[in-house]
């Protein structure tokens, strides 16, 4: 039977302390033992079901890692205060000074600036690549390689990843395959396909209401233990901790999740459809333009699309700020970082989101400077919002007037 990650949510049930329909939140950074040798057990990773102190677990964030494990099908996950919390534990869990990562090239600007600018201060390299060239990936495998890395769909260029494909290769050589799921939460199952390790910014979609800030990654029992190991644990010693009022808070909005991935693809297909249709360089999985879309098919759960993200090149900075700007001023979203939220977000990523990528690397994965990253929201009536961005096009004179 294929997987059904919304299935996974919601056949989990939980109960609050006094019978509430949502769990009860642990309002608590430490918690008492009625024995001293349960303590010390609990420190040696001993006790069951106890616990030790909140930045390496509490019953809030327990719960909502067991959602986002059961959602991406892995054994169990570490939820942490931040996307970036979440990637960079992972990432010194599984390498040490002398180790070599093959990553992406096209990633969140973050990822970037960790891999190329801070990583080799504890001296672990990172050899970035054409993900989509696998040929290319292998080759650039050296004997000290001990992660694979990559985004299920990149940002901000939304190159798709041959997951399985990937995955032959990282077992080939004996690699950690790490998949950044953040784009395409529901859309693509990563573990299904190979990865070892899911990591999601749950920021974006999987929150969907742009307030709180978390991340999380999915994995065996063994990466999250060791992830959490009061001895070497890079989550535990580095202390990216989620807050537990906010873990509740995301548990929550995943109940939704699978109707609102469903209406931002809807959306984004739509939208999309046009812009190609009115002269635009557009870029969308769903397009039968994209070099991937054919893959995308293969690996997607098709109930859900192919996401809400999409990229429109209108030709230049100057060109791209104006219609920006006018969107917002027409109340069509907002000229803002991030993605995943109810309204429409749109940006542009080589002078925000990706501005940590130097501007000659940026030209030579294709990241012009009129590219706008479009986040697209769950508007009712998109008919309508087409409508009114395909006039402020005609505004700012990306499009000729129907009168003219």
């Amino acid at each position: 039977m294929k997987f059904k990650p919304a299935n996974q949510i919601q056949d989990l049930q939980y109960f609050g302390e006094f019978g509430g329909v949502n769990p009860s939140i642990s309002d608590s950074s430490t918690y008492t033992f009625l024995s001293a040798k349960t303590m010390f057990d609990t420190f040696e990773g001993n006790a069951d079901g106890c616990y030790l102190y909140s930045r390496h677990s509490s019953p809030s964030n327990l719960y909502l890692g067991e959602a986002l494990a059961a959602m991406e099908g892995t054994e169990t996950a570490n939820v942490a205060a931040s996307g970036m919390g979440a990637i960079t534990s992972a990432l010194l869990q599984l390498c040490k000074a002398g180790d070599h990562i093959v990553s992406s090239r096209t990633i969140y600007g973050g990822t970037y600036a960790f891999l190329k600018n801070f990583a080799p201060r504890l001296n672990i390299a990172t050899r970035f690549v054409d993900i989509t060239k696998l040929d290319v990936v292998e080759a650039a495998i050296t004997k000290n390689t001990k992660v694979l890395y990559c985004e299920s769909v990149s940002n901000p260029l939304l190159e798709v990843a041959d997951i399985a494909g990937l995955s032959k290769i990282a077992k080939k050589h004996g690699l950690t395959l790490i998949v950044d799921n953040t784009f395409s939460p529901l859309s693509i199952t990563p573990t299904e396909l190979g990865a070892d390790v899911v990591i999601h910014s749950l920021t974006k979609f999987i929150n969907g209401s742009s307030d709180t800030v978390g991340g999380v990654a999915c994995g065996t029992q063994d990466f999250i233990n060791s992830l959490r190991s009061v001895i070497d644990g890079a989550n535990m010693l580095l202390g990216p901790t989620m807050d537990s009022l906010r873990a509740a808070s995301v548990l929550k909005n995943m109940r939704t999740l699978h109707i609102r991935i469903q209406q931002h693809s809807k959306n984004a297909m739509f939208l999309a459809k046009k812009f190609e249709a009115d002269g635009f360089r557009t870029v969308y999985p769903g397009l039968a333009s994209h070099p991937s879309h054919q893959l995308y098919k293969k690996m997607m759960n098709p109930e859900y699309g192919f996401g809400g993200m999409m990229t429109v090149d209108v030709g230049s900075l100057d060109k791209a700020n104006e219609l920006m700007e006018l969107m917002q001023k027409q109340n069509l979203g907002y000229l803002a970082v991030s993605l995943g939220f109810y309204k429409t977000l749109f940006s542009s990523p080589g002078t925000s989101t990706s501005s940590e990528v130097p501007e000659e690397e940026q030209k030579e994965m294709g990241l012009t400077d009129g590219l706008i990253r479009f986040s697209i929201g769950l508007d009712n009536d998109i008919e309508r919002t087409y409508e009114i961005m395909k006039k402020c096009m005609q505004d700012v004179g990306l499009l000729k007037s129907e009168r003219a």
